[in-house]
């Protein structure tokens, strides 16, 4: 490697991308439901007791029952009319859902790919093995995604849904699978050694969100806000290893993007987690 490699190599590690927090601003909230008046304000009494980190906004809730929307259109249309900030729902909007237990529904999937409000999803009410929604609050939130560092919207918004307190888990799982494969290439490669090129590069992919999660501490410390942060960084499976490090850490919310740049479809980390994960609140941006 000549001199100048060492220069680049050495100026490109100490180019870090340090936390910046967006204050994120909630002020109307829609709740949407599929129940008649008395089931649907029961869902929204227990989405507020929820959002325990919101108690002290002024805000404004708006909530529809089954009886306000039959078709998309439909409900695009109150969403517009509305303009939320957030809205919140859970799967399987006018579906039988123990008939389709994997499934979104079309409501939520058009909802997360063509608006660009947050959705809370939170498990369908009275579906047998699901956890009280009056029992669950924000105490230990988990922003997951496969690129943290950097995603400076991700982190804020996970941090404005913790509650007081409470521990925001900052979550990065390095694709084992993918890490081979480059190391294997790396091996056929007779001008690199591969013990050394493994190491290296696994140490600089795990650092890199190390250094990220220890900016945001650093940050949302220095601005007083009342919560610990936890630093979750490994190597694994992303489906795998995620839904390990729900159960282990008692996860109350996730955190999670679901658009794609590239695509409509949702973000592919993103749809097999909600998919399986049917007990868990989680927070679609």
């Amino acid at each position: 490697m000549t001199n100048i490699d060492q220069f680049e190599s050495a100026f490109k590690a100490a180019d870090k991308k340090p936390f910046n927090h967006e204050w994120i601003d909630i002020r109307s909230v829609l709740v949407l439901a599929d129940a008649d008046a008395v089931g649907t304000e029961d869902f929204a009494a227990s989405v507020k007791r929820f959002l325990v980190a919101l108690a002290d906004r002024d805000i404004q809730w708006k909530v529809k029952n089954g009886a306000d929307f039959s078709r998309v259109g439909q409900l695009l249309a109150l969403v517009e009319e509305i303009r939320p900030d957030l809205i919140c729902t859970y799967r399987n909007l006018h579906l039988p859902a123990t008939e389709y237990p994997h499934s979104l529904g079309v409501y939520v999937d058009v909802l997360t790919q063509v608006t660009a409000v947050p959705v809370l999803l939170m498990p369908r009410p009275g579906l047998p093995g699901n956890i009280d929604t009056a029992d669950r609050d924000t105490r230990h939130v988990m922003a997951i995604t496969d690129h943290l560092a950097g995603d400076h919207h991700l982190v804020s918004f996970a941090a404005e849904m913790t509650q007081p307190g409470g521990t925001l888990h900052l979550t990065h799982v390095e694709d084992d699978a993918t890490f081979a494969r480059y190391i294997d290439t790396i091996s056929r490669i007779p001008t690199i050694d591969t013990d050394d090129a493994r190491n290296a590069i696994l140490e600089q992919l795990l650092k890199e969100p190390r250094d990220y999660v220890d900016s945001c501490r650093k940050l949302l410390e220095a601005e007083g806000l009342p919560l610990t942060v936890e630093t979750i960084v490994a190597v694994g499976h992303h489906l795998t290893d995620y839904r390990r490090l729900i159960k282990e850490h008692g996860i109350t919310l996730l955190v999670l993007n679901t658009k794609d740049e590239d695509q409509l479809a949702m973000h592919g980390l993103a749809y097999p987690l909600i998919v399986e994960l049917r007990d868990t609140p989680m927070l679609l941006l």
